[in-house]
C-alpha cells in the first residue's frame, strides 16, 4: 500500500495536492456523448481520447451514467441510441469541489478510465481522465526541480514527519516532496524525500547520528528517474490499473 502525502514547504512556489480539488483536474477537451447519441459516436471518441468509458449526458446537463466500451458491444448498442438502453448505468461520479483523494479512490475502486465531475445540482460539468491524473500527480515527486532523492526504512511507530522536516530543515535544506509505502510483506515503512539540494552529505550524517537507516540515496538523473518509475509502477499497481 501507498500512503501519498503532499508536503510542499512555502518557501517554494508550488500548489500543494492538499488542497487539490476534483474541478482543477477537468479536462479542457474531454467532450461526454449525448444519451440520444449511438453506440458509434461513443467509440470514436473513446478511440480518439484512449478511454474505455465515456459519460452519457443530455443537453440539459443531467448525467446518466457511465459507459464501456464493452457495453456498447455486448449490448449491440452500435447502431442504436444509448436511450434504448434498457440495463441500469453504472453512475460514479465526483462533485466539483471533492478531495484529489476522492478521484483517485473512485478510479481504484471502480476500475474506470473516467470520472465524470458534477456540480453542487449534480449537473455535469465534464469529466477527468486517468491521464490527466497522472500528469498531476507528478507534481508530488517535484522531478523538474534538481536534487536528492533518500530513502528512510523505518518501523511504524518511529515515523514522525515533524522530526525528518526539523533534520533536513536544520541542515539548510527544504523537502520538496514526501510520500511514505509499506513493502508488501514488511512492517517497516519506507518514506521517500525529494531534498531541493544535490548536496546530501550533511543531512546523511545527522538522520544517521539520529539512528535513521538510509536505504537509498540518488542525486543523478539516470538514479532518480529509475526510482520515480519503480514508485510510479507501485502507485499503478495500488490503483490495479
Amino acid at each position: 500500500m501507498i500512503y501519498i502525502s503532499g508536503l510542499f514547504y512555502k518557501s517554494f512556489n508550488f500548489i500543494s495536492i492538499i488542497f487539490m480539488q476534483a474541478k482543477e483536474l477537468i479536462s479542457d477537451i474531454f467532450p461526454a456523448v449525448n444519451i440520444n447519441d449511438k453506440g458509434e459516436k461513443a467509440l470514436v471518441r473513446m478511440d480518439f481520447f484512449k478511454i474505455s468509458h465515456i459519460p452519457l449526458t443530455d443537453s440539459d446537463g443531467n448525467y446518466f451514467g457511465l459507459i464501456s466500451e464493452n457495453e456498447i458491444y455486448d449490448f449491440d448498442l452500435v447502431e442504436k441510441a444509448f436511450s434504448s438502453y434498457k440495463n441500469v448505468l453504472a453512475r460514479p461520479y465526483v462533485i466539483c469541489n471533492q478531495h484529489i483523494y476522492s478521484v483517485i479512490n473512485l478510479f481504484a475502486k471502480m476500475n474506470i478510465s473516467v470520472v465524470p465531475v458534477l456540480n453542487d445540482r449534480e449537473k455535469y460539468v465534464g469529466a477527468i481522465c486517468f491521464h490527466d491524473l497522472i500528469v498531476h500527480l507528478a507534481t508530488l515527486t517535484a522531478s523538474d526541480n534538481p536534487g536528492t532523492i533518500f530513502i528512510l526504512e523505518l518501523d511504524f511507530h518511529s515515523y514522525s514527519l515533524s522530526q525528518i522536516a526539523q533534520i533536513v530543515e536544520s541542515n539548510d535544506a527544504k523537502i520538496l516532496s514526501l510520500y511514505v509505502s509499506s513493502p508488501k510483506n514488511s512492517t517497516k515503512l519506507e518514506v521517500t524525500v525529494k531534498l531541493n539540494t544535490t548536496d546530501f552529505s550533511s543531512v546523511r550524517q545527522t538522520f544517521e547520528r539520529y539512528d535513521y537507516k538510509i536505504k537509498a540515496a540518488y542525486n543523478e538523473d539516470d538514479k532518480i528517474n529509475e526510482l520515480l518509475e519503480e514508485r510510479f509502477d507501485e502507485f499503478m499497481n495500488y490503483l490495479n490499473i
